[in-house]
């Protein structure tokens, strides 16, 4: 019997430059600056009926490995990155269904502004546009906007948690039926209906009303990575959908029950925020041809471990360059991204350094999908089974259009065939798909 039918969204790691010096990239790395290839992405989910597509981020260029920029320059690993708004916004215009998540970050955009580019990007789209937040995890990103370092781990989410608040107060400055657009009495709005919200918080303060005007969607989707306790209860509190990441079926439904468990105590609905886990689908023609693809991702990482080191560090805010690769990993902590620091370090037990990226590099997303398209498609539809829902955020490596196409034209239409995902969209607007089931 099959699950119910689940929601799929993908996970863009960055726009710019992908999959540089990779087969089937075409000439990406002289045709960049060119928003051709992403709003080609875009265009392809949006046929295969995903809910979304989200933009993820960085605002800094990594210096986490002997303390120079030097290997992730010369490599292009998470530089050159363009703003995610204006790369949204040129999405949005390519297509009419698909919703488009950027991602702002807490400390590089005042909430004001955030309030504004969502809201006006959720216009232009016909109420299709999202907002991922981030609190950001790297002080290098801080530094570039006149911080020392970032305030710590759990401050950051007390920040987020005023932030957000000022966000929705703005969205909510104008009331349903503002604008009234009557021509005979020469009225545009109606003053009545739109309100200053005076936030004068801790960290943020902001007058209002929102001068962009009310969102076609009211409040615009929130999207929320929340891995650590702290991101979990912020998740629960305040996002429409979740990116979640937890390595294996137990962990991915304790996840789940713990999130949504929380929502309720908050007096939500659980069912109104959807947890989509994040998986590295690797397909073949048949399930050997897949599972030899899956086995290149570690033999490439063991040939090339300072890169994997370097992004790792790039994500956790640890340089790894003066650690000994043949002595056990041992206790590490920080400041950046605990999460995954944690499944890091759960992945790693009692092996060495070396031993460890090795692991980590060739293992999957919340759970292992190798095979056939039909293969891979009875495998999600087992797993949704397990935990209940709601969905996969898909994320590739390694973006091309031969990757988004083996996605959007093989295991999706074996998804389908399986009654497990949508054919075509129930509705206009973004909340509404994700809500539809």
């Amino acid at each position: 019997m099959a699950a119910d039918q689940f929601h799929l969204a993908w996970f863009l790691q960055g726009s710019s430059v992908q999959a540089w010096g990779q087969p089937w990239t075409g000439n990406i790395s002289e045709e960049w600056m060119s928003a051709d290839m992403f709003l080609d992405v875009a265009r392809a989910l949006e046929r295969a009926a995903f809910d979304y597509i989200l933009l993820e981020d960085s605002i800094y260029i990594g210096q986490n490995w002997e303390n120079r920029r030097d290997i992730f320059l010369k490599n292009g690993m998470s530089v050159p990155r363009q703003e995610p708004s204006v790369i949204a916004s040129l999405m949005l215009a390519a297509t009419k269904r698909l919703g488009v998540v950027p991602t702002l970050s807490t400390f590089a955009y005042h909430p004001y502004l955030t309030a504004r580019i969502v809201g006006t990007l959720d216009q232009i789209s016909a109420g299709r546009a999202g907002w991922n937040m981030v609190t950001g995890s790297s002080d290098y990103s801080g530094q570039n906007f006149g911080l020392d370092h970032l305030p710590d781990h759990d401050l950051r989410y007390d920040m987020a948690g005023e932030y957000i608040d000022i966000v929705t107060q703005l969205w909510d400055s104008w009331e349903p039926g503002a604008i009234l657009a009557d021509r005979k009495s020469g009225v545009l709005i109606d003053p009545e209906k739109v309100h200053t919200i005076d936030f004068k918080g801790q960290y943020w303060s902001s007058r209002g009303p929102l001068n962009s005007g009310p969102a076609p969607q009211g409040r615009p989707v929130i999207a929320q990575a929340g891995g650590s306790a702290r991101g979990r209860a912020t998740a629960a509190k305040y996002a429409d959908t979740i990116v979640a990441h937890p390595k294996g079926i137990e962990a991915m439904k304790e996840y789940r029950r713990d999130v949504r468990s929380q929502m309720a105590v908050a007096g939500r609905n659980p069912d109104s925020c959807k947890i989509l886990f994040m998986v590295y689908p690797i397909l073949g023609s048949s399930d050997a041809e897949a599972q030899d693809r899956a086995a290149q991702r570690g033999i490439s990482a063991a040939e090339n471990i300072d890169e994997r080191l370097a992004q790792l560090g790039w994500v956790t805010n640890i340089d790894f360059s003066g650690h000994d690769l043949d002595a056990p990993v041992g206790e590490l902590s920080t400041n950046g991204h605990q999460s995954t620091l944690a499944g890091f370090l759960r992945k790693a037990g009692k092996n060495t350094l070396r031993e460890a990226i090795i692991a980590y590099s060739g293992s999957g997303g919340s759970v292992d999908l190798v095979g056939t398209p039909e293969t891979v498609a009875a495998q999600m539809d087992e797993v949704m089974q397990e935990i209940g829902g709601d969905g996969y955020l898909i994320a590739l490596p390694n973006v091309s259009r031969r990757s988004v196409a083996e996605i959007t034209d093989g295991l999706v239409p074996a998804l389908q065939q399986r009654g497990l995902v949508r054919t075509s969209y129930e509705h206009t607007q973004f909340r509404d798909n994700l809500l539809a089931f």
